[in-house]
């Protein structure tokens, strides 16, 4: 106890911020990267005017509200206040559309990478380029304002994603890890900077318009792990630290986005490593030997958070189905006077589910709450189906649920392994849903075939990435591969399990069930 309170009271510690869907989390680490202490504040998405959007109100006030949690329980444990830290980095959700005028004025409502309006300007630019545009692209958004001509590009001087933002306003700098960046607009492997070519394509293009700008302008600078990213300023110690104990000049971290710092909390950066996150959304990452030989709408390609290439499969709906259900059950427990922990709950549901059918009982859930590009569904609809030879009991029910929140990701994921044969040797499970043993890690392995390790630190999240890339900037002499292996992840515990046959044949035959089905789902979309 007596050296953790040293490292906090000296300012030995380093703190990483996450803005995720669903939480804004705060995790501050010591010297040897172990936690000590952490914070966050839940908060909701909103659909606004057609978009999905988090107001700049809820960003700082949330912002606020996480790091003030995680003060009060660095104190309430080691009776030490939180004046000084080693280095602080700030991750948020990939991709999106903040623009901002000469003044730093917001210009429209930020625009999330949940938004699926960008269907049209994603394709067009993907066909410019040759190079795979997807939807949550920030440049497919800024391409999709042009196609509109909307009014705010008459003033448009830069843009951005929310850990660059947040970033931005803590350091007055504007720049943007390499992973982040690359969500953003495609970045040479080379160069580690956006591609000339594409932004020479890009601009010709938009040159008749008389815009006030040039597309290479209005992007952050491209900063890769290790390197130094600005430090604290008054005004940004205020917006951290609201009680004023928190001191300007503490040095900053380049932002990432939490693709990056997902791979990093797993320790999945090196070459055929990978890792699958589950949250709101769900995604893999898969590191690259080679350029894949073809293009995939249902891949991108992006960066690791020090410039090597990575294959990501993204699917916007991950666990908003299974949270909405089991909020419903533990309301019906509640109306009969039964108290059950939400931990619990999901716990016993979970493992029920591993007692079900092998392909769910002929059940079949779609949990789209938004719109889905790699199944080319325009509009979210949460869908549960059965019919009369279903077996529709509650272990059924719930392998359904569990199974549907790997489906989509499976199609894309199945692209890279079948199609372009890349090999999968250690697939880290990442987020929440890994928390109950072995049931989404067994599920994961049946869908995409393949052994799936899991970590005691798996639902510490990106915000212990973050941290861990803020404290990378101290190493010497290591690179972030080297440096995660040799003082974070030798020692720690994992579990890894290897992909059932029978679940992969059960899981097989339930997404056949779920690719038929998507006619439903469009239906379901086009008129209700």
């Amino acid at each position: 106890m007596e050296n953790q309170r040293k490292s906090i009271s000296d300012g030995q510690t380093f703190l990483g911020i996450e803005f995720g869907s669903t939480r804004i989390k705060a995790v501050l680490i010591d010297q040897s990267q172990k936690v000590l202490a952490s914070g966050e504040f839940e908060w909701e998405n909103q659909f606004v005017d057609q978009f999905w959007t988090y107001s700049l109100e809820d960003i700082w006030s949330g912002l606020a509200t996480c790091y003030e949690n995680l003060r009060e329980n660095v104190w309430s444990n080691y009776q030490v206040k939180l004046k000084k830290i080693g280095a602080i980095g700030i991750s948020a959700m990939m991709h999106g559309y903040l623009a901002f005028d000469q003044q730093q004025q917001l210009l429209v409502p930020f625009r999330t990478w949940r938004n699926t309006n960008t269907t049209q300007a994603a394709k067009e630019l993907s066909e410019l380029f040759d190079f795979n545009i997807p939807e949550r692209w920030s440049i497919a958004h800024l391409y999709k304002a042009h196609l509109n001509q909307e009014n705010h590009l008459k003033k448009l001087f830069s843009i951005n994603t929310l850990a660059g933002y947040v970033h931005r306003e803590l350091t007055g700098r504007n720049v943007l890890g390499i992973g982040d960046a690359s969500g953003m607009f495609p970045v040479d492997s080379h160069t580690k900077n956006y591609r000339q070519d594409l932004l020479n394509i890009l601009q010709k293009k938009m040159d008749s318009f008389a815009y006030p700008f040039k597309v290479d302008d209005l992007l952050p600078e491209i900063l890769s792990a290790g390197q130094m990213a600005g430090s604290l300023s008054e005004h940004g110690a205020k917006l951290l630290d609201t009680s004023g104990q928190l001191v300007a000049g503490i040095p900053l971290c380049p932002p990432e986005g939490d693709v990056g710092t997902g791979m990093v909390a797993t320790n999945s950066i090196a070459v055929h490593t990978g890792n699958v996150s589950v949250g709101t959304s769900i995604f893999a990452m898969v590191v690259l030997e080679s350029q894949l030989k073809h293009r995939y709408p249902e891949i991108d390609l992006v960066k690791t958070p020090v410039g090597e290439e990575v294959a990501m499969v993204h699917a916007n709906n991950g666990t908003s189905e299974i949270n909405a259900w089991l909020k419903l059950f533990q309301e019906n427990l509640q109306l009969f006077g039964t108290k059950v922990s939400t931990e619990e709950l999901y716990r016993k549901l979970f493992e029920l589910a591993l007692t079900g059918e092998k392909s769910a009982g002929n059940l079949l859930s779609y949990g789209y709450f938004s719109g889905e590009s790699i199944t080319k569904i325009p509009v979210g609809r949460s869908l549960f189906i059965r019919q009369e030879k279903s077996e529709f009991t509650l272990a059924n029910f719930m392998r359904a649920q569990l199974f549907s929140t790997f489906a989509t990701l499976k199609i894309g994921m199945d692209l890279l392994t079948k199609v372009e044969k890349v090999p999968l040797e250690k697939i880290y499970g990442h987020g929440g849903i890994f928390q109950t043993p072995k049931v989404g890690q067994k599920f994961l392995a049946a869908a995409i075939n393949a052994p799936i390790t899991v970590r005691s630190t798996a639902n510490l999240g990106g915000a212990y990435g973050m941290a861990l890339l803020a404290a990378f900037t101290k190493e010497k002499g290591l690179s972030l591969e080297q440096f995660l292996k040799k003082n974070v992840f030798d020692d720690e515990d994992e579990v890894t399990l290897d992909p059932d046959l029978m679940d992969v044949v059960g899981f097989q035959e339930y997404m056949d069930k779920f690719k038929k089905g998507l006619a439903i789902e469009q239906t379901a979309a086009d008129f209700f």
